[in-house]
């Protein structure tokens, strides 16, 4: 999935939200996602999605599906996650960034 969701991204067709903590961030970062940090998380943070689809991202995809869950009980039809997070992303090779 980590290949759908970049080529995903590269189409704009998602829009790739890391709920990552900032330091988190700094040190390694998707290329084209928005931060919306699970511990200050507020649905009403993500920015318009203008037709995306929302997909949400972490380490390994457990925070991920709580900032999934969360967004949904906010009202937001936003029920994708990266599974296994950035950990999975690298893994298959795609590009990480570091300086958030």
């Amino acid at each position: 999935m980590p290949e759908d969701v970049s080529k995903g991204v590269a189409d704009g067709r998602y829009l790739l939200v890391d709920v990552r903590e900032p330091n988190e961030v700094a040190a390694e970062a998707f290329p084209d996602a928005v931060v919306v940090a699970l511990s200050t998380f507020d649905p009403k943070a993500i920015p318009d999605p203008e037709g995306k689809q929302v997909v949400f991202a972490c380490r390994s995809g457990k925070r991920s599906v709580t900032a999934s869950m969360a967004a949904q009980a906010g009202g937001l039809a936003y029920d994708k996650h990266l599974a296994g997070g950035i950990l999975a992303w690298k893994a298959v090779g795609l590009p990480t960034r570091t300086g958030g």
